[in-house]
């Protein structure tokens, strides 16, 4: 079972943030941040993308907005 976990380890360090590894060695903030600001740009998008979906399914009528509980409440 250890080596099952040591697997997720490897693949975590050595495969899922190796590009950090690139963007810690460069020592300019700039560049190390640009992934971060793609992030928060890519995240924004899709936020306001959602925002307008909900808009949408509120102005026609389509969401069900029905007052339910738990019975317990």
């Amino acid at each position: 079972m250890s080596a099952f976990f040591y697997w997720i380890e490897d693949l975590f360090v050595n495969v899922l943030f190796a590009p950090f590894d690139f963007f810690r060695f460069m020592e300019s903030w700039w560049s190390s941040n640009t992934l971060n600001w793609l992030f928060m740009i890519i995240g924004f998008v899709a936020m306001v993308y959602w925002m307008g979906q909900l808009k949408t399914f509120s102005d026609n009528g389509e969401e069900d907005k029905s007052i339910s509980s738990h019975s317990y409440l």
